[in-house]
């Protein structure tokens, strides 16, 4: 009969047909794929389209002729009334964006008579414009120049993500900042970048810095930056490459989703985190490289914001790959805590606390820390706690005109840019009950009867301190420049 080693090699190649059969079925089941997941839209631009593609107008003209064929392909396809009210693509459904004035998708610009400096805004993968839309015309109103980009890929549809690159995204930015420079001058510019936005900041800045790009940015803010991932994100290129075998096309998807927000995918490409890793480990390295010939110094002041629960990113590799090669001059993180009222430690899979002690107590970091947490663990109200760099204490307790929401536990990845009365995702809902709201909704029935997940349901989408957030942008954007001014100028502005 079989020997020893016949019978393992034989074992082993059952065993292989099995896996192989369980990944052919689990590729070939799930929802269908629609139009807005495998639809190629040809007019979207990529770093290979910069000769012809040269200015920020380009690009705008550009992405007219995107948005047409979004409109042929996408939504000539997909049928019109009850049955689609909620489906984006569906034209005319309370969810079809293109009923919006002005429709956030597409890159927007927002000028001043007498600029006192620009502001480009970078969003998130999977978002548009939308989402630094608040920020914008705060700063706008502040006579900045502000330049919302709509990033390749985004703000059309998710099949967008299959095959974009994030070199295509930082040829973008570049074409942005080369416009907002010829209409501020030598006046400074800042990058606001949340999420995946925030490495494509740092990588044009650390461009900058080694002339390979300009201006140098006066200052950067980041929101929720995408620094570090998970690590469980290297095997997306391995779920990619089975996507191309035939009957296996769901591999190309992270999640497959229902479209029914008129400003972000739902529907996850497999290439968008891939993309997202190679960028972060790039930047992470370029930062590190730096790193070990002593603190990077000359770096544009730097204000990060991030919640301290993120299912999204980690807090841990923004401190250890980014914050933490920077030299002591003028960079901060401002820390959201979770409700200490709210949050029972019994009831916690992981209390962040110990991460926000050691941020609050290492006289090593180099950088501000402010953690805004509540006031005692028997009130609602917060205040902000305020380190220095290398010191181990506190030195500024300065008490916010803030709460936590009574229903609110922590905030989310997604919902620190958006304020309280976000007409999409505030807190409350709009009176016109035909506006489609994707906001604080109190859902409740049984299970398994929504198509949407219950975590889409649980994820906070607004930020309660939003105000805090925009007031520390404004004076950090404000400090930045000035200080940038009289490095030009031997002179205040």
């Amino acid at each position: 009969m079989f020997g020893r080693n016949s019978r393992y090699l034989i074992w082993g190649l059952f065993g292989c047909i099995g896996v192989v059969m369980i990944v052919y079925v689990a590729g070939r089941g799930g929802p269908c794929l629609e139009p807005w997941h495998t639809e190629i839209l040809t007019a979207e631009f990529t770093a290979q389209k910069v000769d012809a593609i040269r200015s920020l107008d380009d690009y705008r003209h550009l992405e007219d002729k995107l948005f047409t064929q979004l409109e042929e392909q996408v939504y000539g396809r997909v049928g019109t009334g009850p049955a689609y009210a909620l489906v984006r693509y569906s034209a005319g459904s309370a969810a079809d964006p293109q009923r919006r004035n002005p429709n956030w998708n597409r890159s927007f610009e927002l000028s001043t008579n007498s600029p006192v400096g620009g502001a480009l805004l970078l969003h998130g993968m999977s978002d548009s414009p939308y989402s630094l839309r608040a920020l914008g015309a705060a700063l706008n109103q502040r006579n900045y120049w502000v330049i919302g980009l709509r990033l390749p890929g985004h703000g059309t549809a998710p099949s967008g993500l299959l095959n974009v690159k994030w070199e295509d995204m930082a040829a973008a930015v570049r074409l942005s900042m080369a416009h907002l420079a010829s209409k501020v001058g030598q006046k400074p510019i800042h990058i606001l970048g949340y999420s995946t936005g925030a490495p494509l900041a740092l990588n044009f800045a650390l461009d900058a810095l080694e002339g390979k790009a300009s201006p140098l940015p006066a200052s950067l803010v980041l929101i929720s930056p995408a620094i570090g991932l998970h690590p469980a994100a290297k095997l997306a290129g391995l779920m990619n490459g089975l996507s191309v075998i035939p009957g296996l096309g769901r591999f190309a998807w992270l999640s497959i989703e229902p479209e029914f927000d008129p400003f972000k995918y739902n529907s996850f490409a497999t290439n968008a985190g891939i993309q997202v890793y190679r960028l972060t480990r790039d930047v992470a390295r370029r930062i590190a490289d730096r790193g070990r010939s002593g603190p990077r110094k000359n770096f544009p002041p730097t204000l990060v914001f991030q919640s301290a629960v993120d299912a999204t990113v980690s807090t841990n590799a923004l401190v250890d790959n980014f914050l933490k090669h920077l030299a002591p001059d003028g960079h901060e993180l401002v820390l959201f805590d979770i409700n200490r009222l709210a949050a029972k430690a019994t009831l916690l899979i992981n209390d962040p606390a110990p991460l926000s002690d050691r941020l609050m107590t290492d006289e090593t970091l180099p950088f501000t820390v402010t953690l805004v947490t509540n006031e005692s663990p028997q009130s609602r109200q917060v205040l902000a706690r305020r380190k220095a760099p290398l010191s181990k204490v506190a030195a500024e307790i300065k008490r916010l005109d803030l709460s936590w929401p009574a229903e609110v536990i922590s905030l989310s990845h997604v919902a620190l840019p958006f304020p309280l009365d976000d007409p999409l995702y505030g807190q409350r809902l709009p009176e016109d009950d035909k506006v489609l709201f994707l906001g604080q909704m109190a859902i409740r029935g049984e299970r398994g009867l929504l198509r949407i997940s219950s975590d889409w349901l649980l994820r906070l989408r607004y930020n309660p301190f939003y105000d805090y957030l925009e007031s520390r942008t404004l004076g950090w954007v404000d400090d930045a420049g000035g200080r940038q001014a009289f490095s030009i100028t031997g002179r205040g502005s």
